[in-house]
């Protein structure tokens, strides 16, 4: 049975008798726990960890004498290690959200998974998007406008994948009131009924508030930056914002404890095929960071490489025809003062029919995005055009002049625009509003198109397509055929109920009565690590050189929250392999403050060179890439 595991000046917290296959044993120092893989905590030890240089995080004592041995995902060393020497039911190649949520998926059903991203987990897409967690809005005005079955269709599924989202990760994913300001009275009725439209196709999964009318004066209240000449009132709608970034990371740990073997720096080079069948039998890799290559075997290989699924592609055939087109989304990043800290805005119609969001996010303001074509790159950067286009758009609704001198951050992300395979020689027509998943002659599987939204939509697809295409995958039957990640927690989301009862809230009290930590650094790791706060604050009391004089947690950079002891736990538990994975993932400063990121950079690489053993070469060379990094994040 589950035992109680209160924090210090916490209250118990119950968890329910788990009875299901597949028991995890957990450690503490005077029990033994039982713990089901299909309920584990962010708590728990992983049953084929080798030996490792990994540090230990430290237990977490409670108050009942317990101790909680938090987990700890296997190293980079073993999970290389794995990649060489097992052969896999399924290989996946990428690792943003769609290639994590893959390998989640498969491994929840029992397959023996490897993951392998040639970049860092979330460097892509994944990582530069407009953090909402949507419907969205505008298909549903197509939906009726043009009385589109198929786009209304694909609201009802984002919508129920929204929901999903919302309770896998409560931590970090959360609902936003959103605001479309009226300057019509004409237009009131009809943004009215549209956010309800949209309450009632999300149905009973809603899993935000119901949307409403506010006043000019409440709307000029809660978003006192709103123009105010004209304003009519305001519709005010939800729906739901991430960290983007590390919520994909989050996906790939996720799989880790479900046995997937993943790595990120380690590329596909080349695919493997059957010498008599022909078939795509693994895939040719190349360890970025040592120039190691070898060969992973696997029964199916995914293409989840979003925008480069071509390149993926065309390793199986050569002759194939390009089924993506790049569109680049631009956005801006301003100080906070330009949005409330709980209230977002929607523009929807810019001149040139485009919706435009202005939002909360880390401490700052998000504005964006633009819609246009653009070359294939790992590297995006933002026009001059497009930031002007933004600014200028933001400035029909604002009361105080938006200037170029304001943007902190400008960033941009390529999106894939994926043509149906099935529909190429309807030209235009091909062009999917949903996600495409292919298998190929030779059995490459590629999943592409979609959104971040509707990503374990599509990692359920892929999966269920390999149990369609590959069925000798199931040969002996013990595989789950029904894909359960919609039941499924991410870790840090306290799954089992053990630590919190998953009232996050408890933890900020805890980091704030126990550890001291101000309110702005306990908000900032719940909303970032869930239950896993907890041993970034160990890091901060045990370790040396992680303090100030005062006993104040060192931070990275004096303007945001982020800590110089996030760093320890983004080497050691999060795969951070560069100094640009910590700036511009693990912590998100690179896409907040660009000066910012800039000054911290310094400290970021001594920090890591300290923790990975880099010598003045490497560590020139780090700097050099930050920089070099820094410099597509601005116009």
């Amino acid at each position: 049975k589950a035992q109680s595991f209160p924090f210090p000046s916490l209250e118990h917290s119950k968890c329910k008798n788990i009875e299901k296959p597949n028991s995890e044993i957990r450690l503490s120092m005077s029990k033994i726990f039982l713990v089901t893989s299909a309920a584990i905590s962010s708590f728990v030890f992983v049953k084929k960890v080798k030996a490792q240089t990994q540090i230990k995080p430290s237990p977490i004592r409670c108050r009942d004498g317990t101790t909680v041995i938090p987990y700890l995902p296997p190293s980079r060393t073993t999970q290389i290690s794995n990649l060489k020497t097992e052969i896999f039911d399924v290989l996946v190649i990428g690792g943003g959200c769609v290639g994590s949520g893959v390998a989640l998926d498969a491994s929840l059903r029992g397959m023996k998974v490897a993951l392998i991203e040639a970049d860092d987990f979330g460097s892509g897409t994944s990582g530069r998007s407009t953090k909402l967690i949507h419907g969205g809005v505008r298909y549903l005005e197509t939906a009726f406008k043009k009385l589109d079955k198929e786009s209304l269709f694909l609201v009802k599924e984002a919508l129920e994948e929204r929901s999903y989202m919302l309770r896998a990760a409560p931590y970090m994913n959360k609902p936003l009131p959103i605001m479309i300001p009226i300057y019509s009275l004409i237009e009131l009725p009809y943004m009215w009924f549209g956010a309800k439209v949209y309450d009632i196709v999300a149905g009973k999964l809603r899993s935000v508030p119901p949307s409403h009318f506010m006043s000019s004066s409440e709307a000029q209240y809660y978003f006192p930056m709103l123009r105010s000449e004209g304003l009519k009132g305001a519709v005010i709608y939800y729906d739901g914002q991430m960290n983007d970034a590390r919520l994909s990371l989050v996906i790939s740990l996720t799989a880790t404890q479900s046995g997937a073997s993943v790595a990120n720096r380690v590329k596909a080079i080349g695919l493997l095929k059957d010498e008599n069948t022909g078939k795509i039998s693994g895939a040719f890799v190349r360890d970025e960071l040592t120039g190691s290559e070898w060969v992973i075997k696997a029964k199916a290989v995914v293409n989840a490489t979003g925008c480069f699924a071509d390149s993926i592609r065309k390793m199986d055939d050569p002759s194939v025809e390009d089924i993506i087109t790049p569109a680049a989304g631009v956005h801006i990043v301003l100080p906070d003062h330009f949005s409330p800290s709980k209230m977002g805005l929607i523009v929807p119609k810019t001149k040139d029919g485009r919706v435009l969001f202005f939002l909360p996010w880390e401490g700052a303001t998000l504005a964006g995005t633009t819609d246009s074509e653009t070359e294939l790159t790992m590297l995006p950067k933002p026009s001059k055009e497009e930031v002007e286009f933004i600014i200028q758009e933001s400035n029909r609704f604002l009361n105080f002049p938006l200037k170029k001198d304001d943007v902190i951050a400008s960033w941009s992300g390529i999106r894939p625009l994926v043509r149906d395979p099935m529909k190429m020689r309807e030209g235009t027509k091909a062009l999917s509003r949903s996600h495409v998943v292919e298998t190929s002659t030779n059995g490459l599987i590629t999943v592409t198109g979609g959104k971040w939204t509707t990503f374990r939509k599509m990692a359920e697809d892929t999966v269920n397509r390999i149990f369609n295409d590959i069925p000798e995958i199931n040969k002996q039957g013990n595989l789950l055929e029904k894909s359960i990640t919609s039941k499924t927690g991410l870790i840090g989301a306290d799954r089992a109920g053990v630590v919190c009862d998953q009232k996050f809230d408890r933890i900020g009290v805890n980091l704030r009565a126990s550890y001291g930590f101000s309110d702005e650094i306990s908000r900032h790791l719940v909303s970032n690590y869930g239950t896993r706060a907890l041993q970034v604050a160990e890091i901060v009391k045990n370790r040396k050189g992680y303090v100030d004089a005062a006993g104040h947690p060192l931070k990275l950079s004096a303007s945001y929250p982020f800590l110089e002891a996030e760093i320890v736990f983004a080497v050691e538990q999060e795969y951070a392999l560069k100094a640009v994975d910590v700036l511009a993932r693990r912590t998100r400063l690179a896409y907040i403050d660009a000066n910012a990121a800039r000054e911290a950079a310094p400290k970021t690489v001594q920090l890591m060179g300290k923790l990975l053993g880099w010598d003045k070469k490497r560590k020139s060379e780090e700097l050099k890439e930050c920089h070099e990094f820094l410099n597509t994040m601005s116009s």
